[in-house]
């Protein structure tokens, strides 16, 4: 027998999905926040007691573990991050706290940014200096650089950034003060621009590569713990860690490239909902994860995965490729409060797993989310986790009446409506962001709806929006886990060439090089991660603007020949196209110039995945599935209604049943409210149709 292994370290749970090439199989853990490898290992002593096998038996035939963890995300969120020094190019140490010079919030004067992850004295100023094609302006003066280290060593710091002006076009200067610093400081982590992100815009460089220094030894840490703690129970497989861009990589990769991991939480998920759509014959689709802490929303259209370089970490730039993902912080853990102005808020401050939601009896004493779920019907207070855990129904009322119905002046019931009210306005808002904000009508596409609290919210979710099509899988409450074990090994490589891109501007010769270099660095770290030259793909992107823009379009899916050949007019139609598609307009027909700013390189390891297991229709009757009924909280008729319970983990293929009904398995929970319609497909996922729509 032969294993594998899906882990994602969540804010609240810890999820885990089994395969032996069967049908998955789900565990979840309260997760351990002081340190999360604890309750990854609880999760494997679990899976081995549940396959009937001593911990080292089962894991020594474990041969893939692929682990998601928000350590880094956390790291910076709560500031705990390592002391971390920075040096840059004289005269420009304060680029972190200059930022771009933008207002966040142009109408609010009293938004302030955030502190620079490196407060200005141990942010050293080294004389050097290199134009922006190269050319060295001013030698480094590696005094300069002793100086810094010195009274980098005093100030007992674990971690430096480089990050020198235009480093990209010429790295010589900061391969040259790394060079002396790891002589210096042997122990220091360091993080070099030019090796974490060689490309322009120089407060986004320094940021991305000072990110990566803040969490990298955390990272190198937690990674290095686990790996030992893992290897003494017999594991002799592969491990993989989850990065932000939606592939994986391993250990030593991840640990060099901490940054690469800042929001990987969530990039398992889009990744899952290509296999589930599929079973739908869709390709086009938007993804929402409801867990205990957050909401994470992002769209899937025509199979291709949304990739940015534009995203934030507390407010810092990261601009590494990451899944282009909507999070928020709304959860099962989500806390009511009363704003200012005496309005209902939901989160985005969590109970988390410590103490977590008030009807967990653990100690928690603000209502949560899940607490007006209980309430309101949605949840059972006996069947929560599979039976494993009984929920306090009465002191969940007790805070609701306390913290949000007394001060409203509202009943218990209605003040639980009016929390679950807002937390699906809130995830609908969210939704709005990623898809009618950016020109897409989401009325067109499939909603997928993960995460273990999502189900119970999902329908409102969708009237909310016009969408009539819900599909939750089987797998739903580990989703991210899940989709783990379908994401293959992915590198991602930059190179600035900012030219015209004409067939004077562009240096063929030149481009070529970029290229090569790009390609040699990906074989480099493919083999090193034992990936076969056969199971290795390219795929090209360009960055292109209208000349007098700013910000560039991100071209993607380049074809080889095409960007090898330099088919100028083949590439400009696909930019012309893309930029019409996201703004309505685009220049072809004013023959604008176009310039080039970024040629990039995405690696791709292909690896094993698991099949997802199909069933055998059987008919529509769910005779035999009936737990019974319970009083669930009707949003429609602002009533209480007695709805059936059916045992979700009973239905199979071709079942179909009409709304009000709860559907429960051990770690789900699904709301189909009246008009809604539930079919089970061939995967076992579930699909509520709305009928009052369509």
């Amino acid at each position: 027998m032969t294993y594998r292994i899906g882990v994602d370290v969540g804010g609240t749970f810890t999820d885990f999905v089994l395969t032996d090439g069967a049908a998955a199989q789900i565990f979840k853990i309260l997760s351990t926040p002081d340190d999360p490898s604890e309750a990854v290992l609880a999760g494997f002593a679990e899976m081995a007691s549940a396959e009937g096998l001593a911990l080292d038996a089962f894991m020594g035939q474990v041969d893939r573990i692929v682990h998601g963890t928000t350590v880094t995300t956390n790291a910076v969120l709560t500031g705990n991050i390592a002391t971390t020094g920075l040096l840059a190019t004289r005269g420009f140490r304060d680029a972190l706290e200059m930022r771009r010079g933008i207002r966040e919030e142009l109408y609010n004067n009293k938004f302030v940014a955030p502190q620079p992850p490196v407060p200005r004295w141990r942010r050293h100023p080294v004389t050097e200096r290199v134009d922006h094609a190269g050319a060295v302006v001013t030698d480094l003066d590696l005094e300069d650089v002793d100086t810094a280290a010195a009274s980098l060593i005093e100030a007992g710091v674990e971690a430096v950034s480089i990050c020198f002006m235009h480093a990209y076009a010429n790295p010589s200067h900061e391969q040259a003060a790394a060079a002396r610093l790891r002589k210096l400081m042997p122990d220091a982590y360091i993080s070099v621009s030019s090796e974490i992100l060689p490309q322009v815009r120089f407060y986004e460089r320094t940021s991305t590569t000072t990110l990566n220094a803040a969490v990298g030894p955390i990272l190198k840490r937690y990674l290095g713990n686990l790996v030992q703690r893992i290897e003494e129970t017999g594991f002799q497989g592969v491990l993989l860690v989850m990065q932000s861009n939606g592939g994986v990589t391993s250990p030593g990769v991840a640990a060099h490239r901490a940054a690469t991991t800042l929001l990987s939480g969530p990039a398992a998920g889009p990744v899952a909902g290509l296999g589930y759509a599929a079973a739908q014959d869709s390709d086009s689709f938007i993804t929402i994860d409801m867990g205990g802490t957050s909401f994470e929303a992002s769209m899937v259209q025509g199979g291709s995965l949304g990739v940015t370089t534009g995203a934030q970490v507390n407010r810092f730039a990261m601009a590494l490729p990451s899944m282009d993902i909507k999070t928020i912080g709304a959860g099962g853990g989500s806390i009511a409060w009363i704003d200012g102005g005496g309005l209902l808020r939901m989160g985005p401050e969590s109970a988390g797993a410590k103490p977590g939601p008030v009807c967990y009896g653990l100690g928690g004493e603000r209502p949560t989310c899940s607490d007006a779920n209980l309430v309101l019907g949605y949840l059972s207070a006996d069947y929560f986790a599979g039976g494993q855990m009984v929920l306090d129904r009465d002191a969940a009322a007790r805070a609701i009446d306390a913290h949000v119905g007394g001060p409203m002046e509202l009943e218990t019931v209605a003040a639980a409506a009016g929390m679950y009210r807002v937390m699906n306005v809130n995830m609908a808002s969210a939704i709005r962001e990623i898809s009618i904000e950016r020109g897409h009508d989401p009325r067109d596409f499939l909603l997928i709806c993960a995460g273990g609290a999502g189900a119970i919210h999902a329908a409102m979710i969708a009237r909310e929006l016009g969408i009539t099509r819900i599909l939750v899988p089987r797998e739903a409450s580990v989703f991210c886990a899940a989709g783990m074990l379908h994401t293959d090994l992915k590198h991602d490589y930059v190179r600035s060439y900012a030219t015209a891109f004409t067939a004077e501007g562009l240096n063929h010769g030149h481009l070529l090089s970029l290229l090569q270099e790009m390609e040699t660095e990906a074989n480099e770290t493919l083999a090193g991660e034992g990936v076969a030259p056969e199971d290795r793909i390219y795929r090209y992107a360009l960055d292109l603007r209208y000349f007098g823009q700013y910000h560039e379009v991100r071209v993607e899916e380049v074809p080889e020949t095409d960007i090898k050949q330099i088919n100028l007019e083949s590439l400009k139609a696909l930019f012309h196209g893309l930029h019409d598609r996201l703004y309505g307009y685009n220049l072809a027909a004013e023959d604008t110039l176009v310039e080039l700013v970024n040629v990039r390189l995405t690696a791709v390891g292909q690896t094993e995945k698991p099949a997802l297991v199909e069933s055998a229709r059987v008919g529509a009757d769910v005779g035999g599935t009936e737990k019974g009924t319970r009083p669930v909280w009707l949003p429609d008729s602002q009533a209480f209604g007695e709805v059936p319970v059916f045992d979700g983990d009973l239905l199979t293929h071709g079942n179909q049943l009409a709304g009000p009904a709860i559907v429960e398995t051990a770690v789900t929970t699904i709301f189909v409210p009246p008009g809604f319609d539930l079919s089970v497909d061939k995967l076992g996922s579930c699909l509520l149709t709305d009928g009052a729509q369509g």
